[in-house]
């Protein structure tokens, strides 16, 4: 087989796996935004950090494609190289957010609600506490198959991350 004739084999699967990160990003976030504004579910401090990965992946991995039907390879593996790493850490904040959850060790200040915002005046101070619309990082609104929205948040972003990197290496070889 000639190297002409695997190079689009490998662009083939690189389109492939890059369509399919995007997709999946898609699906997450689209998810989340109806748990969210269907189903009542408030995303905490931390809930919302977690989802900052997949506002930088979808559009990189868009602009991946588009780089690569136009024969840049090369920035587009670059683009999902950082994408992996944009997942990568976002499994590190999605595994920290679960263990907050499970109680294995403390989550951030600002999940906790504090009173940041509140009047001192004696009048105003009831009104601000009843208005005050605390959305607490340490307990899980949902759970399926024991996991949370952090803990699937976690696995996802792990699935996405060897996704991500699966496509930067077809890149580089294409």
């Amino acid at each position: 087989m000639t190297a002409t004739a695997t190079a689009p084999k490998f662009a083939a699967d690189a389109d492939r796996l890059v369509t399919l990160a995007f997709a999946i990003s898609v699906g997450v976030i689209a998810a989340a935004l109806v748990f969210e504004h269907v189903g009542g579910y408030k995303p905490c401090p931390l809930c919302l950090q977690e989802r900052y990965a997949y506002y930088f992946a979808i559009p990189a991995a868009l602009l991946a494609l588009f780089l690569l039907r136009a024969g840049r390879a090369g920035l587009a593996a670059l683009l999902m190289a950082l994408v992996a790493l944009a997942y990568l850490v976002n499994f590190g904040l999605g595994g920290y957010h679960a263990g907050v959850e499970w109680g294995w060790w403390p989550g951030p200040t600002s999940c906790a609600g504090g009173t940041d915002g509140l009047t001192t005046s004696a009048g105003g101070l009831l009104g601000a506490i009843e208005k005050a619309d605390v959305v607490r990082c340490d307990k899980a609104e949902w759970r399926m198959f024991g996991l949370s929205f952090a803990g699937w948040n976690a696995l996802i972003s792990l699935l996405l991350t060897y996704i991500s990197v699966s496509a930067a290496l077809k890149l580089r070889s294409a």
